[in-house]
C-alpha cells in the first residue's frame, strides 16, 4: 500500500495558482465568444433606443408643460382682468351708494328742517294769535 502524503505549502500554492489560471482562461474564452459580442451590441442598441424614446417623451412633456404654462398665464391674465373689472365696478357702486346716501341724508335733513321750521312757524303764529286774542 502506498502511504498518504500530504502536500506541502509549495505544492498547495502551485495548485491554487494553476486553478486560478485555468479559471481565468475559461473566463477569457467566454468573454471572447462571438455570441456575447452580439448580445452586447444588441443590449447597446436597446439602450440607445430606450434613451431615444425617453428623450422624445421628455421633449413632448416639455412642450406640453410650455403649452400648459401659456394657457395658465392666459387664464391668469383673464382672471386678473375680470378681478380688476369687478373691483372697478365695486368702486363705482360704492361711489354711487355714497352719493345716494349723501342725497338721502341731505333730503332727510331738509325734511327735518322743514318740519322744524313749520313747528316754529306754528308756534309763532300761535303766539301772535294769542297776543291778538283771537
Amino acid at each position: 500500500m502506498s502511504q498518504f502524503r500530504s502536500p506541502d505549502a509549495f505544492e498547495r500554492r502551485n495548485n491554487a495558482a494553476a486553478v486560478k489560471k485555468a479559471m481565468l482562461e475559461k473566463f477569457r474564452a467566454a468573454t471572447q465568444a462571438p455570441e456575447l459580442e452580439s448580445k452586447r451590441l444588441e443590449r447597446l442598441a436597446i439602450a440607445e433606443a430606450r434613451a431615444e424614446r425617453q428623450a422624445k417623451r421628455d421633449a413632448e412633456r416639455e412642450a406640453a408643460r410650455k403649452v400648459r404654462e401659456a394657457e395658465e398665464a392666459r387664464l391668469a391674465a383673464i382672471e386678473a382682468e375680470r378681478q380688476a373689472k369687478l373691483q372697478k365696478e365695486a368702486q363705482e357702486l360704492a361711489v354711487l351708494e355714497a352719493a345716494d346716501k349723501a342725497a338721502a341724508d341731505e333730503a332727510l335733513l331738509a325734511e327735518q328742517k322743514a318740519k322744524r321750521d313749520a313747528r316754529y312757524a306754528a308756534r309763532k303764529a300761535a303766539k301772535k294769535n294769542k297776543k291778538r286774542g283771537y
